[in-house]
């Protein structure tokens, strides 16, 4: 399926003031009150039976952090530490890590989440603005395209590594005796290949899948047992009444924040995020680490 197809619409600053402005509500938003709701985050928990677990299994999801574009050290720092106390067997990031174009590769998120501590590892995928901070399209934020975007991919997938992240571009781990990670490619720039990332899946055990991008929920093959996604920021701007003014997905509203259903059934839960996008706001859409204690069904 193409990239173009797939898209919906993009939070850009323009979308979101008319928004803002149609709903009565802008005035009171791009003052103090959408900014410090920006930064301030919390802790989601979450208790979910996951079939084919042997024993209880706790998973920290940290997902849009947007490093270089709002978003610094310390408030990667704060999401580490939060992260790191909920003492999880597991930790995920769910795509866009970073959001500026840079040489290379960004030593103050890595020098960050190098700290973060799980005894069965940190893994990540690979989001949209991933891509853009590589060079592989042109944007007025990352300028034009280049032509070496692949081999800078890999740059950044190994400089991960080296910080303790092992990148899943359709691709998959057994984690534990009764856990498969399985993690797919960015929906919109990169080549999703679900079949792929659950090649090396045994034939008991759990699933869990992470996916960048929630508009591949539709498209599950049987036998995930819960789907992780981010990308959508729970819309960033939410008004009373309306929600979301603007979604990034072509479901619109279905896909926005929260607990949902995928295909055969999948139970997804698409998190809210922690970095920002277009806008430097946030209005009734607070960032979270999102920390779920998952049991034997």
């Amino acid at each position: 399926m193409s990239a173009s197809r797939l898209r919906g619409p993009i939070l850009t600053r323009r979308r979101v003031l008319r928004g803002l402005a149609g709903g009565g509500l802008g005035v009171g938003l791009l003052g103090g009150v959408g900014a410090a709701q920006a930064y301030r985050f919390g802790m989601t928990r979450h208790t979910h039976a996951l079939p084919g677990l042997t024993r209880p299994l706790r998973v920290a999801f940290l997902t849009d952090l947007h490093y270089g574009l709002f978003i610094y050290g310390g408030s990667v720092r704060a999401w580490v530490d939060a992260a790191n106390a909920a003492r999880p067997d597991l930790i995920v990031l769910g795509g866009d890590q970073m959001d500026y174009r840079a040489d290379e590769p960004p030593a103050g998120l890595l020098a960050e989440l190098r700290r973060l501590k799980a005894p069965l590892g940190v893994y990540g995928v690979w989001g949209n603005h991933d891509y853009g901070s590589v060079g592989k399209y042109h944007s007025p934020h990352y300028g034009p395209a280049r032509d070496d975007w692949p081999q800078r991919r890999e740059r950044l997938r190994v400089a991960y590594g080296e910080a303790g992240v092992t990148i899943l571009r359709n691709q998959g781990r057994a984690v534990r005796e009764d856990l498969y990670l399985a993690g797919v490619d960015d929906l919109w720039e990169g080549e999703v290949d679900l079949r792929a990332a659950l090649a090396g899946k045994p034939g008991g055990g759990a699933t869990l899948l992470v996916s960048h991008n929630p508009d591949l929920l539709p498209d599950l093959t049987p036998g995930i047992g819960l789907t992780l996604c981010g990308h959508t920021h729970g819309g960033q701007i939410r008004l009373p009444l309306i929600g979301a003014p603007v979604v990034p997905s072509r479901y619109g509203q279905r896909y926005a924040m929260g607990w949902v259903t995928g295909a055969h059934g999948t139970p997804a839960y698409i998190s809210r995020g922690l970095g920002l996008s277009g806008v430097p706001l946030r209005s009734l859409c607070e960032p979270e680490v999102a920390v779920f204690a998952l049991k034997p069904e």
